[in-house]
Parts: C-alpha cells; structure tokens; sequence
C-alpha cells in the first residue's frame, strides 16, 4: 500500500495485517502486497474481486507455511503451559 510498509516474522501476520488493511485501498490504482523475501506472493487490489496469489504453487506453499506457523504457536503455548 502507497506509504506503509512493515516486515513480518509470520506469512499469518502479514496476512492479518493485508486484510485489515483492505478498507483503506479506495482508489483502483492502489493495492496491498505481500512479499515473502523479494519474490511478490500475493496482492489485492479494487481491480480484483479477491485477493490474487503470485506465482505457481503458492496457494499451496503458503498453506504449508500456516500450518507450519500453527504447530510452531501451539507447540510454544504448550511449553507455557508446563512451565507453569
């Protein structure tokens, strides 16, 4: 998006912070993109009616990379919980 730009840790994080940022893209020429190193992965703008993932196999390669992030988040949730 013109003007804002934020690194992530998580491909969920950055999703998150993509979609709340939908409402903000008003005009057609402005989008919201994704980048996973320097290799764009996935953009919204008015144009389209959903958001667009770039490139063959990334669907599925993110969707690898969220069920990744999960298990890492409930394996640490569950580490908390013993220590307690």
């Amino acid at each position: 998006m013109p003007g804002y730009s934020q690194e992530f840790e998580r491909w969920t994080d950055a999703l998150e912070t993509a979609n709340s940022l939908k409402p903000k893209c008003k005009r057609l020429t402005e989008d919201i993109r994704i980048f996973l190193f320097d290799e764009l992965i996935w953009i919204y703008s008015r144009s389209h009616k959903y958001p667009q993932y770039i490139g063959a196999g990334m669907y599925d390669r993110l969707a690898r990379l969220f069920v990744q992030e999960a298990m890492e988040a409930e394996a640490a949730s569950s580490d908390e919980t013993a220590n307690e």
